[in-house]
């Protein structure tokens, strides 16, 4: 499995497009589980099918880019759109968090910004969850700290090196739309529907006063490259943490709003939280 990896990491942008799109479809004409969530999370949001159908292909794309971003010698070319709101906030000196939701080609969201401001302003810090299966966490130890870039684990000494990285002035990023582990979040609205949420993105924008800028990396087609789009939130973070929490959901559906048919329609949104030894919920209170 590592070498097919490697084997796709050195394939063009638009081969793998390609393939990934016959295979998201593959998927969900295969998956009945698969198909009733993308169509039931789409309908929750006021879309229907037809709407969103080619976030059937995207969903593919995303999967077989991955060894592209993850190794390949090179990032694919990404156009950067208002990162002028990215750079007032360092000149500002103050701390970045970059939030995206599932959307286009997230994983290249922090690599192309670490290629753009991590030399002048540092690394950008971003959460890791080792992967159960021993060939995947092999390549997902290197695969990620491409430079510029910062993985921490998903444990209290990485939500620690997220809060020092914000401190001194530097960024973070986070997928705020991922359902956090049993008692590291809170039931709030996500398109009309109570979705268990991340707490740590509020926290960490609260706690150290860092500014939230919002990012979504959509692909263009026939395999032409990316844009990433950055903006900041229409209005200032509420000061309590259940409201912020509210807040960050907003946006993040505004973000999806943008671009539907490049949103994993298919993810488990609604899941039930699962429970994480590494990350208890005396961990979450130590946090704060």
């Amino acid at each position: 499995m590592h070498s097919f990896f490697r084997l796709l990491s050195v394939l063009p942008i638009g081969l793998l497009h390609f393939l990934g799109a016959v295979m998201g479809w593959v998927t969900f004409a295969l998956s009945p589980t698969y198909r009733r969530r993308f169509v039931g999370n789409a309908k929750q949001a006021g879309y229907s099918f037809r709407q969103v159908r080619a976030a059937v292909g995207h969903a593919g794309r995303m999967v077989f880019e991955m060894p592209r971003i993850w190794l390949g010698s090179s990032l694919p070319h990404c156009t950067i759109v208002n990162g002028e709101c990215v750079e007032r906030v360092f000149a500002q000196g103050k701390g970045l968090v970059f939030l995206t939701p599932h959307i286009g080609c997230f994983e290249l969201s922090v690599h192309a910004a670490a290629q753009r401001w991590a030399a002048q302003h540092g690394d950008i810090t971003v959460l890791y969850r080792p992967a159960r299966q021993a060939w995947l966490a092999k390549i997902l130890e290197t695969a990620r700290n491409r430079p510029g870039v910062q993985a921490v684990p998903t444990t209290l000494a990485g939500v620690r090196q997220m809060i020092k990285t914000l401190r001194k002035g530097s960024a973070v990023g986070l997928l705020p739309d991922q359902v956090p582990p049993q008692g590291l979040g809170m039931w709030s609205p996500f398109f009309g529907r109570e979705a268990y949420t991340m707490t740590l993105a509020a926290r960490l924008a609260l706690q150290t006063g860092a500014t939230i800028i919002t990012a979504r990396c959509e692909r263009k087609s026939w395999g032409r490259g990316f844009v990433l789009y950055f903006e900041e939130l229409a209005t200032p973070l509420s000061p309590t943490l259940e409201d912020a929490v509210h807040d960050i959901n907003v946006a993040m559906e505004q973000t999806i709003r943008q671009c539907p048919a490049q949103y994993l329609w298919g993810y488990g949104r609604y899941k039930q939280p699962r429970v994480d030894p590494q990350m208890s919920p005396a961990a979450e209170k130590e946090q704060a």
